[in-house]
């Protein structure tokens, strides 16, 4: 990084009061240690593990955590020699302690952020308060319209011109977190749902991998005000 950037980027967090959200004193050079939550097919797990493995990200799954046995993420991760968590539908029948052993995984495989990938449960305070911050989830359209689990759909049936992606910190208010980082899409006329769809998921196989390695980098912050600022990238 530049650090004429360097200073402008530290100096306006400051001013603005600030949480770091890669705890302070890391080797921002050392891979970041990740764990990825999935629920189906994986494809957004995929899109890190093929980042990682062409050395475009500096980061490493210590753990894959799934909801449900059947999901292909499992398969996926184990193709890629990494460690898993499979949890059952029982499991969650307390929500908590669902994530309380969710995060105690996390926690003892050394993960830093937890990349919420396609996950489909809501997360709660036993992983909120484990990883302040740093649980991260992507959103099909661009926040705050189209919240919820049918946002293609929703954004498809309303008719925008342009709809997107947004990567946010979770928190204990679905799809509210603090922004990180968005992407537009222009709708183009003649797409049908599932075209809108396949135009969504290539821009989240780009743009997750790169959040992350804006975590890796040490250049997210969240202000006191709930609003995120990046830095300028490493030169």
């Amino acid at each position: 990084m530049n650090a004429n950037n360097m200073d402008a980027g530290t100096e306006r967090v400051k001013a603005c009061g600030f949480a770091y959200t890669r705890p302070t004193g890391t080797d921002t050079f050392a891979p970041l240690k990740i764990g990825v939550l999935v629920s189906g097919s994986g494809t957004n797990l995929q899109a890190l593990i093929d980042r990682i493995a062409e050395g475009s990200l500096n980061a490493e799954i210590a753990l894959v955590v799934s909801s449900r046995p059947s999901a292909y993420g499992i398969e996926r991760a184990h193709t890629a020699g990494l460690e898993t968590l499979v949890m059952e539908k029982s499991d969650y029948a307390d929500p908590e302690a669902a994530d309380r052993r969710i995060a105690d995984a996390l926690l003892s495989h050394g993960c830093e952020y937890v990349i919420m990938a396609g996950y489909m449960r809501m997360v709660h305070a036993p992983l909120l308060d484990a990883f302040p911050n740093r649980v991260v989830n992507l959103h099909p359209a661009l926040l705050p319209s189209f919240q919820g689990a049918h946002a293609i759909q929703d954004a498809f049936d309303r008719g925008v011109k342009v709809t997107g992606v947004t990567v946010h910190f979770a928190n204990a208010e679905y799809d509210r977190g603090p922004i990180i980082a968005q992407r537009p899409l222009a709708v183009e006329e003649g797409w049908d749902v599932d075209t809108l769809e396949s135009h969504i998921h290539d821009i989240e196989h780009v743009l997750y991998p790169e959040v992350v390695q804006m975590l890796a980098d040490g250049r997210v912050h969240v202000l006191a005000n709930g609003k995120v600022v990046v830095d300028p990238a490493r030169a």
